[in-house]
């Protein structure tokens, strides 16, 4: 009795599977095996392509984003000066209405202080050059006096002040340097 209990009776197989050799259980494993592996292939390949779309609408946002940064990167410049034009126009309507020239000079000496606060607000600073030796990275020459009251190549004249925005030169100092006077 214990043997009838350990062999696999007749009706626990499908007819097919019992009539099955192992070398076609083996084929129909292996062709559900590659079914599996082809419904694999497939999702991955769709989960590609998703990507691919997906890479693809990311680039053109990236790239809109970019061109909108470039158009618009002067926009915080151009508000921050907007105060300080709208004082020297009040300035030249006050010179029409016949304001005192003292009066002028403060108005147009306060919206130069408004621009250099601009500048400095943005990271420019103007570069020192009145005194300071000729330094050709930082400085321009458009000309030279000869003197004997300061050594060669000594500062005199700044003709057009310089800017610097953070470690970049924006415009050298335009200057005039003392030179050796000639015997």
């Amino acid at each position: 009795m214990a043997e009838e209990r350990n062999k696999p009776s007749q009706s626990d197989e499908t007819p097919a599977e019992a009539l099955q050799t192992p070398e076609e259980t083996a084929s129909q494993a292996l062709e559900e095996q590659l079914l599996a592996t082809r419904e694999e292939r497939d999702a991955n390949y769709d989960r590609y392509l998703r990507s691919q779309a997906d890479l693809d609408t990311a680039r053109r946002r990236w790239q809109r984003e970019l061109e909108e940064q470039r158009t618009y990167q002067s926009l915080p410049v151009i508000r921050d000066l907007l105060p300080a034009l709208d004082n020297l126009r009040r300035a030249v309507e006050a010179a029409d209405a016949g304001a005192s020239q003292e009066s002028l000079k403060q108005g147009v000496a306060l919206v130069l202080k408004q621009v250099d606060d601009v500048f400095s607000g943005h990271g420019a600073k103007p570069i020192p050059a009145l005194g300071a030796h000729f330094d050709p990275n930082i400085h321009e020459a458009i000309s030279q006096i000869p003197t004997n009251e300061k050594p060669p190549m000594t500062v005199l004249i700044e003709a057009e002040r310089g800017y610097k925005l953070h470690d970049r030169i924006v415009r050298p100092s335009k200057v005039i340097v003392a030179a050796k006077p000639s015997e």
